[in-house]
């Protein structure tokens, strides 16, 4: 190769080099209006947070802080309720997310059906997404009072044992109670996308299932399912994430009670830094929690992508 075609060549790469580098440059102005909140709402929060884990900070006005290490996670590691609103966060947490799957599921596949008013049902389907926590929160506790509540007047009207139970206020009730609310309130999003994913199956495949003498179980194993896989792993995922760190429906319903029955870490934290002032030791729960939400995610993902490369 000449001389010449030798810098043609370097010529173009550096002709493309620079084109690259402009396209980055460019695509990270583009960027900035969505990456600054991002730093300034999601980023910058969380290093304080984390920082402040190891400080003694408390409330107050020209209150010195100074960090002490681990003093904070040694004294949670000690704290016995703590670990035990630890436990009833996982509770809340997977309980929530998959029976909140299981009814958004056979929601989805009812609303995939062609029925006579589809589309109201579709809109109703999204009614508890749509209602703010405190609101949905505020709701069910109206419905739910023992004494003049409409659904224990109605469990009263069909004379159905324990009619008058107080719901939201009995040891035993409290927690699967609330647990039911939860899902009520996080079934329409695991609605809407799973009736995507079953939108998104081609009728051709369905229709030849059908002509080979497929039945419907085994169109939904083979068909259905297969289809829907990976955004139920997302949603799976992604809910645990937001339920084990909810807070506020928990909180306007019972307040962690009765006898702290449905006190969730969240809750717990909250109360340990705006009622008590402590704003290390609510760090340090943060940052427990966080850890906790990556390790059960981490374990989930590693079994779902393990059975997938199985397949």
């Amino acid at each position: 190769m000449s001389n010449t075609a030798v810098k043609d060549v370097k010529l173009k790469k550096a002709k493309k080099s620079g084109k690259a580098k402009l396209y980055n440059r460019g695509a990270w102005i583009y960027a900035l209006p969505a990456f600054i909140p991002l730093v300034l709402l999601s980023v910058v929060p969380l290093s304080q947070a984390v920082w402040t884990a190891f400080t003694d900070s408390v409330a107050g006005f020209d209150v010195k802080v100074s960090f002490i290490g681990f003093e904070n996670f040694r004294r949670l590691a000690g704290d016995t309720l703590f670990w035990q609103s630890f436990k009833i966060g996982i509770i809340w947490a997977v309980s929530v997310t998959f029976l909140a799957l299981f009814l958004g599921f056979g929601l989805a596949l009812l609303l995939n059906q062609k029925l006579r008013f589809l589309g109201l049902m579709r809109v109703l389907s999204l009614v508890p997404w749509a209602m703010p926590p405190v609101v949905v929160a505020i709701m069910w506790s109206l419905l739910l009072r023992p004494q003049s509540g409409p659904i224990v007047d109605l469990f009263t009207a069909l004379h159905i044992p324990g009619a008058k139970t107080d719901w939201l206020g009995d040891f035993n009730t409290a927690l699967p109670t609330v647990i039911l609310i939860g899902a009520w309130v996080g079934m329409p999003v695991i609605t809407v996308s799973i009736l995507a994913a079953l939108q998104g199956i081609p009728t051709e495949m369905v229709e030849a299932a059908i002509i080979d003498g497929a039945n419907a179980w085994k169109r939904f194993r083979y068909i259905t399912l297969p289809a829907i896989r990976a955004i139920t792993s997302a949603l799976i995922a992604l809910n645990i994430i937001w339920n084990f760190s909810s807070f506020g429906l928990v909180f306007v319903l019972t307040a962690g009670g009765p006898g702290g029955k449905t006190f969730v870490p969240a809750l717990f934290a909250y109360n340990e830094a705006f009622k008590y002032g402590n704003f290390g030791y609510a760090a340090s729960m943060g940052v427990v929690m966080a850890l906790a939400i990556v390790g059960m995610l981490s374990i989930y993902l590693r079994a779902t992508k393990k059975e997938d490369t199985q397949r």
